[in-house]
């Protein structure tokens, strides 16, 4: 699993240090998935918890929701994202209802009957598609392993050495 810095997940978030801080720590609004080991050390983010904290800064600044009462929804979240591919999100919607549960809709569907919050998810992808170094829907699958650490390590040859015998 990739993890960004707190400075890096300010970035990919759009939130300020102090207020990331906040909203991770502090208010928990959306706990880190490292949290710092010693005052001053930054916290350490996945692509999931980022994704969750820029739906949350989207619907505060766009539709003016208030986050804590969502709280539950957030982890909700973060864990229907956990297990879901990074690629199987392209174009695809988020929904969240009035009750807080979050439901993903498919690019050529209709939303549902039900009143919900949609959020395209492919503007929100992009930023994390290159702020993690992710693959994007064209390339269909992610690496087993990836490219920079198979290229930065040394290979290593064996060297045979001639065995010598033990007297008894």
């Amino acid at each position: 699993m990739r993890l960004v810095p707190t400075p890096v997940a300010s970035k990919l978030t759009g939130l300020s240090i102090e207020k990331l801080r906040e909203w991770t720590s502090r208010r928990a609004l959306v706990p880190a998935d490292v949290r710092p080991k010693t005052k001053g050390s930054p916290a350490q983010f996945s692509w999931q918890t980022i994704l969750v904290l820029r739906l949350a800064v989207l619907l505060r600044d766009q539709f003016a929701v208030e986050l804590q009462t969502h709280q539950s929804a957030f982890a909700q979240l973060r864990k229907a994202l956990r297990s879901t591919s990074f690629i199987a999100l392209w174009g695809r919607r988020l929904a969240l209802a009035p009750g807080g549960t979050w439901f993903f809709l498919d690019d050529g569907s209709l939303p549902s009957e039900a009143d919900a919050i949609v959020v395209r998810l492919d503007p929100h992808l992009a930023v994390l598609r290159d702020g993690f170094a992710l693959p994007d829907v064209a390339a269909g699958q992610l690496d087993l392993f990836s490219l920079p650490a198979t290229r930065d390590t040394p290979t290593v040859k064996a060297v045979s050495r001639p065995r010598q015998r033990s007297s008894a």
